[in-house]
C-alpha cells in the first residue's frame, strides 16, 4: 500500500518508471481477473491494455482513495462487463471454445478432467448475472475484501456480501444439474 502510493505519486509527477511498475506488480493478478470475467478468451489482453492506456490518461492528476489493486480490478471489471455485452450475441461460452490450461506436471487423463472441469466452471460463471459474478472474482481470484468492493461499486457491503452468496448458490445449482444429468 505504502509502495503504491509512492508510485502514484510518482505517477502523477510524470515518471514513466512509476507507471512501468505499477503495471508490472499488478499485471498477473489483473489478467487473472479479466479471464475469470470474459466470456471472450482472445479479449484478455485488449481489457488489461484499455484499463492501462486509461489510466495513463490520468497522469498528473490521479487520485488514490482506497487500494490501487482494487482501483484497477474495478477497472478490469468494469471493461469485461462492457466487452462481454459487446459480444452477448452468444448466452454462454461453449466448453469446446475454452482453450485448454497448462496442466503442471500431471499425467493426460488428469489434464482432460482438468481442462473439462475447467470448461465446465468458465461456463457456469457465464451464465450468472455480471453482478454476481464481479463480486465472486473480485473476492475470490482478486481478493478484495467485501468492505473494498462496496466502496468501489458503491453499494452497501450487504449489497456485495448477498451477491456473493446468490452467485455462489446459482453455481453449485448450475455445477449440481450438470452433474445430474
Amino acid at each position: 500500500m505504502i509502495e503504491d502510493r509512492f508510485l502514484i505519486w510518482r505517477f502523477n509527477r510524470g515518471d514513466p518508471a512509476a507507471l512501468c511498475r505499477i503495471y508490472e506488480k499488478h499485471r498477473d493478478g489483473l489478467l487473472k481477473t479479466a479471464a475469470a470475467l470474459l466470456n471472450d478468451r482472445a479479449g484478455i489482453e485488449d481489457v488489461l491494455h484499455d484499463v492501462f492506456v486509461e489510466f495513463a490518461k490520468s497522469v498528473g492528476r490521479f487520485e488514490l482513495r482506497g487500494s490501487l489493486k482494487g482501483y484497477l480490478a474495478i477497472c478490469v471489471a468494469n471493461r469485461a462487463r462492457d466487452l462481454n455485452r459487446m459480444n452477448r450475441r452468444r448466452a454462454a461460452v461453449d466448453p469446446d471454445e475454452v482453450p485448454p490450461r497448462a496442466a503442471d506436471g500431471i499425467g493426460p487423463a488428469q489434464a482432460a478432467m482438468s481442462r473439462e472441469t475447467i470448461a465446465r466452471l468458465d461456463a457456469a460463471m457465464a451464465e450468472l448475472p455480471d453482478e454476481q459474478r464481479e463480486i465472486i472474482v473480485l473476492h475470490v481470484q482478486s481478493k478484495l475484501p467485501f468492505r473494498e468492493i462496496a466502496r468501489l461499486r458503491e453499494i452497501s457491503i450487504n449489497t456485495a456480501m448477498s451477491r456473493y452468496r446468490y452467485g455462489l448458490d446459482k453455481l453449485r445449482s448450475i455445477l449440481n444439474g450438470e452433474l445430474g444429468s
